[in-house]
């Protein structure tokens, strides 16, 4: 077997929301310079800088699939008892286990001109997680709209990094 070729088998098209998911993740990890740690599936948060959890959510008005019109901009926000990948240990309370949220919006609605890899085609909007607690606490689901009318700091990859930093000063009161 060759790890290339399944690779090219299984993840190839980039648009497949679990795909596009994890990619979402490599961009964050290399704009916070910690893309050389492995992944965790499942773990409670999807990255970890300097003992800041960091939630990355994705989604794209395109999908891999024929559409009849482009998708619902909508993102994930459950609270949930977070499993520990080190400690294989489950949280007691159920919350929401990250520090900041970053949500990675692929734009462009013509299949044919997105780039999945070109990071200038990415909207990221980035929040602290006591934002979504304070003024979303037990919501699993949020639009785009009720997104931005939480006011997260709208950026572009070169600007992701300190957005993240800063998110994570709010949300511990710092």
């Amino acid at each position: 077997m060759d790890k290339q070729e399944f690779l090219a088998w299984a993840y190839d098209d980039l648009l497949t929301n679990t795909t596009r998911g994890v990619l979402a993740e490599y961009i964050v990890a290399k704009a916070l310079g910690v893309d050389h740690t492995k992944r965790f599936e499942w773990d409670r948060y999807d990255l970890e800088i300097d003992g800041v959890g960091v939630e990355v959510k994705s989604a794209a008005y395109v999908q891999t699939w024929e559409q009849a019109r482009i998708s619902t901009i909508s993102f994930g926000i459950r609270p949930a008892k977070g499993w520990d990948a080190r400690t294989n240990v489950y949280a007691v309370d159920t919350k929401r286990s990250a520090d900041v949220y970053v949500f990675c919006l692929l734009e462009g609605e013509h299949r044919e001109l997105i780039d999945p890899l070109e990071v200038a085609q990415w909207t990221f909007y980035v929040l602290p997680t006591s934002e979504l607690d304070r003024q979303v606490p037990e919501q699993k689901t949020i639009g785009l709209g009720r997104l931005k009318a939480l006011l997260p700091r709208t950026c572009s990859y070169d600007e992701l990094a300190a957005a993240i930093h800063e998110a994570a000063k709010i949300n511990r009161g710092s």
